[in-house]
């Protein structure tokens, strides 16, 4: 039996892909990678999410955390970024090379993902799917389920360890042959096709610009904390976190480190505020103050 492993983003596309190479035996891990940037509200809850994926869809799910690696990749893309901060044709490169290195581990054949000729503007145009795929050392190895008849054959459908003719041909930015696809398997609660990247966010991207250039070793911990609650960068080169309700209070709190020092109000219920990155000591006045 082939087995094959699936990028997967939670996406409809990415179900289909698996169960297209299912319908024809193939064994698939779908593979979803989480970073500080996508995916984070799985973390901790890997095991929950790959049994809500197995039984919504009949997929086997594999997660795995590959933040400090993609952190650095986000601070000097090589191939720069998209509208905001969002590094689309690294990331692919760079998720797919992560499949690639799994491949003898897993005991798997091939990489597929559930990318559609011309449904993105910078990442799947026909040429930059190309120039993806050489870039990530994955030529012949790479297979696009869903837009297979569109290019190329490549080694798995060479070797007979898929039927192209069982493939699809979808192209551009239309839905309407997956979700026609997704009624006959029976799909009915996916996610939207919006891109789930804060990268890709205006107001965050602008965020993680300004402390990608303040603090060179900026973290992981740092991303996560860069989006929560409201934010601060005080006069003293400290950095202020407050909670705007009792969930972000929760989270907040958690990500504090023992160089930290938390605020909250003595004698009612409110916000809690984080300083972070410790500067200078007035700084804690007016942390308290705000």
């Amino acid at each position: 039996m082939a087995t094959g492993i699936v990028l997967f983003s939670g996406g409809l596309d990415s179900i289909l892909a698996c169960r297209l190479l299912m319908e024809q035996g193939v064994r698939v891990t779908a593979l979803r990678f989480i970073t500080p940037f996508f995916g984070h509200g799985i973390k901790g809850g890997e095991a929950a999410e790959a049994e809500r994926v197995r039984r919504a869809y009949g997929i086997e799910l594999r997660v795995e955390d590959v933040s400090v690696p993609y952190l650095e990749l986000v601070k000097a893309p090589p191939h720069g970024y998209g509208r905001y901060m969002n590094p689309c044709i690294d990331c692919k490169i760079f998720m797919i090379r992560e499949a690639l290195a799994r491949l003898e581990p897993l005991g798997a054949d091939f990489v597929a993902t559930g990318e559609v000729v011309g449904q993105r503007p910078m990442s799947q145009r026909r040429d930059t799917l190309r120039h993806i795929e050489k870039a990530a050392g994955a030529e012949g190895r790479l297979l696009r389920p869903l837009c297979a008849r569109r290019l190329p054959p490549t080694r798995p459908e060479l070797e007979g360890l898929v039927d192209r003719e069982r493939l699809l041909g979808i192209a551009g930015r239309g839905r309407k042959e997956q979700m026609a696809l997704a009624t006959r398997y029976g799909i009915r609660d996916y996610p939207t096709p919006a891109g789930g990247c804060v990268l890709a966010d205006p107001i965050l991207s602008r965020r993680f610009r300004r402390l990608f250039d303040l603090w060179p070793d900026f973290g992981v911990a740092d991303a996560v904390r860069a989006q929560l609650g409201r934010q601060f960068l005080l006069p003293g080169g400290s950095w202020l976190l407050v909670g705007r309700n009792r969930d972000e209070n929760a989270r907040i709190l958690a990500l504090a480190g023992p160089e930290d020092l938390t605020l909250r109000l003595a004698d009612r219920p409110g916000p809690l505020g984080l300083l972070a990155r410790r500067g200078e000591a007035a700084d804690e006045e007016l942390a308290a103050r705000i």
